[in-house]
């Protein structure tokens, strides 16, 4: 029966017994009748209170099927055009729907859980509180476990690793060596620090890059060994050239018993002056090496950038007069704070500007910009600017190898030895160049 139809019948039928009921109060018809008629009606308003709730009944069991996930339920149609057969026809079509987008989302969780536990670089999901959510089949592989219930427990493990994922901010990233039973790995550990649903967690990435590095050593001795051949040969050939022939002379006038003349004397002289001279700076270069190897652990403090920059116009004032050269400096916030070794980035600082400064000679327009700012990252980034003519591709995947140099007098230390200086500091120096247009180190620093 359709529910308006039953509704209405009902309303209808009470509102009958209650006006008999009136007339037989009214006409005093016996207490019988009226007893009767008080119960029947009664009755029929229980009765018409059950029939309204029985529709709220199936709408709040629809609810609470909704709520406890349960889609499985199928309610009964049997197309007579009735409004609860299209209300049953309305469930049973929500409830597919839902059940669809179920099958669905667990469908793509199953996927991505799969693909996230078949990845090759080990994730790491874990709370606030350090409770781990997912660790992935590499991650149990490289940390040599086979579960991680807190992020406390890595530190049982590396203490070093569990110190760079507990501190590791987003975008951070660092290098860490940990001994495993298949041998030393390095790790290259990277953090993302998210919020979903109001909770805080982090993911963070280990990725076994010991081959790489092997690689990539492996090239840089051979670069190095390149670099120093030519340099320790462009000292000992004419050495060795110069001695030699100093010494057959010498052999000669030994052999034929002749006297040395004083313009000989002077040759010879000289000839040993450029073997010293040579010399010197054969051991120059060592030196230069040695202090490239050997670069002391910084010693942190907080620095002011604008006081930084100050000293560095201060130092480099007779260059840039001398030169007609420009400087600009651009900070933001003005009060910027780095904590960092002053004198090891004060050293960085006067290597990156004198060679921008270099970089402006025998131009009209010399123009050098030190600029200091926080990037989207939240780490402090300082950038030195010149408006030379850039550098060449080929030159610019070589300059920060120690003793390259594109300079007639330059040693080629300088920016290897800044480069050093950056991963003491746990950051990073970076160059963009353009021909023409002129070139930008970048210094990052992961504050």
């Amino acid at each position: 029966m359709d529910y308006k139809v039953g509704l209405l019948g009902r309303i209808f039928v009470l509102t009958l017994t209650l006006f008999l009921l009136a007339y037989i109060i009214v006409n005093d018809s016996g207490v019988f009748a009226i007893s009767l008629f008080i119960i029947l009606t009664f009755v029929q308003l229980i009765l018409l209170i059950r029939y309204a709730e029985s529709s709220f009944k199936k709408v709040r069991q629809f609810l609470d099927n909704i709520k406890q996930n349960n889609y499985a339920t199928v309610y009964p149609v049997k197309f007579d055009g009735t409004e609860t057969d299209d209300l049953h026809i309305e469930f049973n079509a929500i409830l597919a729907k839902l059940k669809e987008d179920q099958i669905e989302k667990e469908a793509n969780f199953h996927y991505f859980r799969t693909v996230f536990q078949h990845l090759s670089i080990g994730l790491i999901t874990f709370e606030s509180d350090g409770s781990v959510q997912i660790l992935n089949t590499a991650a149990k592989r490289m940390l040599n476990i086979d579960k991680l219930s807190h992020i406390q427990e890595i530190a049982s493990i590396n203490k070093e690793l569990h110190h760079a994922i507990e501190n590791l901010r987003t975008g951070g990233s660092e290098l860490i060596k940990i001994a495993h039973p298949d041998g030393i790995m390095q790790l290259s550990v990277y953090a993302i620090e998210l919020v979903l649903r109001d909770v805080k967690f982090k993911l963070v990435s280990l990725q076994n890059i010991q081959s790489e590095l092997e690689e990539k050593e492996m090239e840089a001795w051979q670069n190095l060994i390149r670099v120093l051949t030519h340099e320790i040969m462009n000292s000992i050939a004419p050495i060795s050239s110069l001695a030699a022939t100093i010494s057959s002379d010498i052999k000669s006038k030994m052999r034929q018993k002749e006297t040395v003349e004083m313009e000989e004397l002077r040759d010879y002289q000289m000839g040993l002056s450029t073997i010293e001279k040579r010399s010197e700076g054969l051991i120059n270069f060592v030196s230069d090496f040695r202090s490239l190897a050997h670069i002391p652990f910084p010693k942190f403090s907080a620095i002011k950038i604008r006081e930084l920059f100050d000293q560095m116009d201060l130092l480099l004032q007779n260059q840039l007069e001398s030169q007609d050269v420009k400087l600009e400096k651009q900070i933001t916030p003005e009060d910027l704070l780095l904590f960092a070794d002053s004198s090891q980035i004060e050293q960085v600082m006067i290597n990156l500007t004198q060679n921008a400064i270099h970089a402006v000679e025998n131009l009209p327009d010399k123009k050098i910009y030190l600029r200091a700012f926080i990037d989207d990252n939240g780490k402090i980034i300082i950038e030195v600017e010149d408006s030379g003519k850039g550098i060449e591709e080929e030159a610019l995947n070589k300059i920060f190898i120690p003793f390259f140099t594109t300079k007639k007098k330059g040693s080629g230390i300088g920016l290897s030895l800044s480069k050093q200086i950056m991963r003491r500091h746990k950051g990073n120096i970076q160059v963009k160049s353009t021909l023409g247009q002129g070139t930008i180190f970048k210094l990052i620093f992961n504050a």
